[in-house]
């Protein structure tokens, strides 16, 4: 049999393509082959302990043969957490689910929280469904397309080879328009789904390569192929289990998921491609692909979502959940009792918790120059030496954000590179949250407090809970 193609089914959001985004620089764990961290590589630096643990996590995950696990990675602001979670899905590759969500997304009024889990949960569990179909693959010799005078029905013939036989094909409309919109010429390799009537083009054979004098760097030559021209190939599809829900659940079945009406998934439909999906798996018509959950600022989930994690890793269809906070010891939301991150302890006690540690200022500095080239910005030493001792006094995200800052100052005054003054000039123009909690401390009585009281100009003070304005001598 030859070997496998393979096709993938994904709904990926278009928005905000080729911006610069927060972690758009990490393309991943940056470990060795024996999962030993790298000081500084693929966008990531330090953390050395916690990015070694989530490339066990990774082994685990490539695996596919655990799931349902826990993994809690809690720290202080700006220490990575985020950042560990994208290089594990940039490591993971297009095969394994990877499912990012924020804490928060669960509540809405169109679904439910349970429902926005479930979905989330089955989201990140993939399905490879294996099939046998019949492709017609060879080397185009001839194609002879007739077009009637009044342009209506079109006929033609489509001369086919590989290394051992010719054959020629009669044409019908459907294949005729296949072929112009594929822009197939004689020389092309190309490989024809008989259950569909897909046209694919592989490339053009190396026994025409002669035959083109100017060629773009994306032509891509193959060798004719050998043997019968019709051949049995297995193609594996791969579709995630709420993929597969949405299509059942749905009168316009898949173009429910370009639309995005997925709505509130019937129990019994979710029941049963479970159950037909068991069945595949039997037959070794499937295969399961447990994925990775990532939810962000897990301490913003409610006691009921935490109840229904806690019994949803259970489940035989469960991936990896992967969690993050920057919570200490605080309230449990739907509670009156406080726990370590803001968790229920019969959680905490199911997760392995990964921890990061604040980075240090050679860590901040090579952050910062990382940063830097991803948004194309030139710095010179005085100024990355300013913008790493803001990153350790105030925060690395601070930081980071008056790079593009101080760019446009510099631009203004006519330079391509961004220099001490720049980070001067954007450092006093723009708060950092300890200088702006002090001015508010300051100016305490200009703000509206609590009680709604706020004193005006001249000496005007207005009271919430009275009718008068009373003006201070």
């Amino acid at each position: 049999m030859s070997a496998p193609i393979t096709t993938k089914v994904q709904s990926k959001e278009l928005n905000g393509l080729s911006l610069i985004a927060a972690h758009s620089h990490i393309s991943g764990l940056g470990l060795d082959e024996n999962l030993r961290p790298k000081e500084s590589a693929q966008g990531m630096v330090g953390q050395l302990k916690a990015r070694r643990a989530a490339g066990v996590i990774l082994k685990m995950v490539e695996a596919g043969k655990i799931a349902g696990r826990a993994v809690l990675v809690a720290g202080p602001p700006s220490t990575g957490k985020t950042a560990i979670a994208m290089g594990l899905s940039q490591s993971l590759g297009e095969d394994v689910p990877f499912t990012a969500i924020a804490g928060s997304e669960v509540f809405s009024l169109e679904l439910s929280k349970t429902e926005s889990l479930t979905q989330a949960f089955r989201k990140s569990i993939g399905i490879k469904i294996k099939e046998e179909t019949e492709i017609i693959e060879g080397e185009v010799v001839e194609i002879q397309i007739d077009r009637s005078i009044t342009g209506g029905h079109k006929q033609g013939k489509l001369t086919i080879k590989t290394t051992d036989m010719e054959t020629i094909y009669e044409l019908g409309n459907k294949m005729i328009e296949g072929l112009t919109k594929e822009k197939v010429l004689a020389g092309d390799v190309i490989s024809i789904d008989k259950a569909s009537g897909k046209i694919t083009k592989l490339g053009k054979s190396f026994t025409r390569a002669r035959d083109y004098d100017a060629m773009g760097p994306e032509t891509k030559f193959v060798q004719c192929p050998e043997g019968e021209l019709q051949k049995r190939k297995e193609v594996v599809h791969t579709v995630s289990l709420h993929e597969i829900d949405v299509i059942n659940s749905r009168q316009q079945g898949f173009l429910a998921l370009f639309s995005g009406d997925t709505g509130e998934i019937r129990s019994e439909v979710r029941d049963q491609i479970n159950t037909k999906v068991a069945e595949w798996k039997e037959e070794g018509k499937a295969e399961i692909v447990p994925g990775v959950l990532f939810i962000d600022e897990v301490h913003m989930l409610d006691i009921e979502c935490f109840s229904f994690i806690n019994r949803a890793l259970e489940d035989d269809f469960s991936p990896i959940v992967m969690m993050a906070t920057n919570r200490g010891i605080s309230r449990t939301r739907g509670t009156d009792y406080k726990s370590p991150h803001g968790m229920p302890a019969d959680l905490l006690d199911r997760s392995i918790i990964i921890h990061t540690a604040p980075y240090n200022a050679d860590e901040i500095r090579t952050i910062l120059s990382i940063r830097a080239t991803e948004e194309e910005v030139e710095l010179t030493a005085d100024a990355i030496a300013l913008l790493t001792k803001i990153g350790q006094e105030t925060s690395l995200r601070y930081a980071s954000n008056l790079i593009s800052v101080a760019q446009q100052i510099a631009l203004k005054r006519r330079s391509n590179a961004v220099d001490l003054e720049d980070i001067k000039r954007g450092y006093m123009l723009f708060f950092d949250s300890d200088r702006s909690v002090q001015y508010l401390e300051e100016n305490a009585s200009q703000f509206i407090d609590d009680n709604g009281d706020v004193t005006f100009g001249y000496g005007a003070t207005v009271e919430a809970n009275s009718d008068k304005m009373e003006v201070e001598a």
